[in-house]
């Protein structure tokens, strides 16, 4: 990653990544599906519901890692929710790099 610019701090050019339309589509995607996977878990009653797989693959490969966290369902939230904000600021630096075309060569 290079140098944040002269003037912008990293947590600067981080909120404005995440403000990008791209990447509030994707955390709106990714907080609908943990809300519908904890839905059907817990309509479930049983242990045996897959539903969880789902919002992880979305939020893969930051969640997937997080998964070595202690087995307690708070950690699946936690993992999908950091994979998702991790995915989005790449998401949203990467579409503002995009728009802004070849004009930093």
């Amino acid at each position: 990653m290079t140098a944040a610019p002269p003037g912008r701090s990293l947590s600067r050019m981080a909120a404005h990544a995440l403000r990008h339309p791209a990447a509030l589509v994707y955390l709106a995607v990714c907080a609908i599906l943990l809300a519908w996977a904890l839905a059907v878990t817990l309509a479930d009653g049983s242990d045996e519901s897959m539903a969880g797989v789902i919002p992880l693959l979305a939020t893969a490969p930051v969640s997937l890692v997080l998964l070595a966290l202690p087995d307690h369902g708070s950690m699946l939230v936690a993992a999908v929710v950091l994979g998702a904000l991790a995915n989005a600021l790449i998401i949203g630096m990467c579409a503002r790099a995009l728009s802004r075309g070849n004009s930093a060569n």
